[in-house]
């Protein structure tokens, strides 16, 4: 897919990967839901995470499942909104938690997150395409795989990194971090189904910003 944009120091971290079969096989999956199928996001942003935050840049990770599934809403970072569009329920929650815990003010009518990707905020769904109206229908066709990788690779390749983990999915990812030298911060899912359960009042933005402090990096301003 030639509109693909991914920022140069990913091609050369993940090099081998998008080398493999797997990987090959992936995009051939890929190409051919797209010539047959809506699918979001647009190719163009599938890897946009991977553009508007360098390799070297990565300071915090959440980890979304898969993108939004209606129209206009998914563009390549998980929980993200383009500018103009209502926030989602989840969006709503993480910006209250936010507002809780930093005693910020948010602005509820913009869910675009690409300020945060600037900042070193890797805003990574495990699966990044997704079928209109059908949520997880890319599941299980290599996109986790590819995701598991590249966790791995940051897990690996840095120091003191913050990872994310919000809802039983996101939270299955925590063995293939190196706990030793990065913060993995672990919470119920932001969706009104389970916030209630532990993600309101989770102080993970909060708790993200001392570990960077402490570990003199410069802190999100979320």
């Amino acid at each position: 897919m030639a509109q693909v944009r991914i920022h140069e120091e990913w091609k050369q971290v993940l090099q081998t990967y998008f080398d493999s079969s797997e990987f090959a096989d992936l995009v051939k999956f890929v190409k051919a839901e797209y010539q047959t199928k809506t699918v979001y996001p647009a190719p163009a942003n599938i890897f946009r995470a991977f553009d508007l935050t360098p390799f070297s840049q990565v300071k915090v990770v959440i980890l979304g499942q898969d993108p939004y599934h209606g129209p206009n809403q998914a563009h390549g970072l998980c929980f993200s909104v383009p500018t103009g569009v209502p926030l989602p329920p989840s969006l709503q929650n993480i910006y209250t938690e936010i507002e809780n815990s930093l005693g910020i003010k948010k602005d509820f009518s913009n869910g675009n997150l690409e300020d945060w990707a600037r900042q070193g905020v890797f805003l990574l769904n495990a699966i990044l395409t997704v079928v209109a109206n059908n949520p997880g229908s890319h599941q299980n066709r290599g996109w986790e795989k590819f995701t598991d990788y590249v966790i791995q690779t940051i897990s690996d390749q840095k120091e003191h990194v913050v990872f994310m983990l919000w809802g039983k999915f996101a939270r299955s990812k925590k063995e293939l971090i190196d706990q030793q030298k990065h913060l993995v911060l672990e919470a119920a899912h932001p969706s009104p189904y389970s916030a209630n359960k532990g993600f309101l009042g989770c102080k993970h933005f909060l708790l993200c910003n001392q570990y960077l402090k402490l570990h003199q990096l410069t802190e999100i301003q979320w």
